[in-house]
């Protein structure tokens, strides 16, 4: 295939194997609200209709836009710093739509002048199959079951939701918020406390402080960010970095985190802030940090952040979601937070 525009471009593009790939679906990228009314309510031939006669109309961006002009401007930052470089982030839009819709999506992200390359367009498929031929580091969707499904294929993955509000974010500094057990950390810590309460999980993780905690679905995407950090880093700009990453746990920092802390250490890891909350709600803190995103396991904490203005994602993942589901009756999360 033969591309005409952006031409200058392809000389920055990072190379599929060396890049960070972050998917993200089209209904997290932009707001398709209006559009995803049309194909529930009067089907598929509708929607495509709507979208080829919108064609010319960019969408309006959705919760996962400010997280994408964060990484594209922390790659403007390391090609300054090394320019043959290919260890940036890159980009790739995935979704179940059909083709009809990708002029009028070529045609947002030329409006908004983002730098999106790939596409995946499953025409009603699933797009999870994809995910590893792409080498994702991480897939963000609206749909929790495509999110559920990407998690048992090993893809770090979440669903993210929309505050009714967004809190500005900073436009030259990527912040990237994650909570600890069964996020970066297992789910084992969370088991002992749900079998057996708090004084047993505070006694077990004061036996075990010096046994690091098996990885959670999140900590290949740490290491990511920390490889990139430590490029800056190596040119002198620690201070100055334009990643930045925080610990926002409910742990207490004198009773359980010690073993958090020796975990990343034991992993090589380092988190620029640690926040050990012993059980405050995240939100009051997480609208002082201000992330692009942010990650948790319990729905309790990220409908608490969005409601803050918050982009917060849920990570469906460790034994707090059979809890969930219980209480649900089996239903799915919701796809969007009112």
């Amino acid at each position: 295939v033969i591309r005409h525009f952006k031409i200058n471009q392809n000389d920055f593009d990072p190379k599929p194997e060396n890049a960070i790939t972050i998917a993200v679906s089209t209904r997290v990228l932009f707001n398709m609200e209006k559009e995803q009314q049309i194909y529930e309510r009067q089907g598929l031939e509708e929607y495509i209709k709507y979208q080829v006669e919108h064609e010319t109309e960019p969408f309006s961006p959705g919760p996962a836009f400010s997280f994408v002009k964060a990484l594209e401007a922390v790659n403007t930052q390391l090609r300054e710093l090394y320019p043959d470089s290919e260890e940036l982030f890159d980009v790739v839009l995935m979704t179940n739509n059909h083709a009809y819709v990708g002029l009028r999506l070529i045609n947002t992200i030329n409006h908004y002048q983002l730098f999106i390359e790939r596409f995946c367009m499953t025409g009603g498929n699933s797009p999870i199959g994809y995910l590893k031929a792409y080498h994702t580091n991480l897939y963000l969707s609206a749909d929790a079951a495509k999110v559920h499904e990407a998690l048992e294929e090993g893809i770090a993955a979440a669903t993210m939701f929309t505050p009714e509000k967004m809190k500005e974010v900073s436009e030259t500094q990527l912040r990237v918020a994650f909570d600890g057990d069964a996020v970066l950390f297992s789910d084992e810590s969370e088991r002992i406390y749900k079998a057996h309460g708090l004084d047993k999980f505070f006694e077990h993780e004061k036996e075990h402080e010096n046994k690091p905690l098996d990885h959670g679905p999140l900590k290949g995407f740490l290491e990511v960010l920390g490889k990139l950090q430590k490029k800056f880093y190596g040119k002198g700009q620690r201070m100055a970095c334009p990643i930045r990453t925080y610990l926002v746990t409910a742990r207490s920092a004198a009773s359980s985190g010690t073993r958090a802390l020796k975990t990343l250490r034991s992993w090589g890891l380092e988190i620029d802030e640690a926040l050990f909350l012993a059980g405050a709600p995240k939100g009051p803190m997480l609208e002082k940090i201000r992330p692009h995103i942010f990650f948790d396991d319990q729905m309790f904490h990220v409908e608490g952040a969005a409601e803050m203005g918050t982009v917060a994602c849920h990570v469906p993942y460790g034994i707090a979601q059979r809890a969930a589901k219980r209480g649900r009756k089996g239903e799915e999360t919701p796809s969007g937070l009112k």
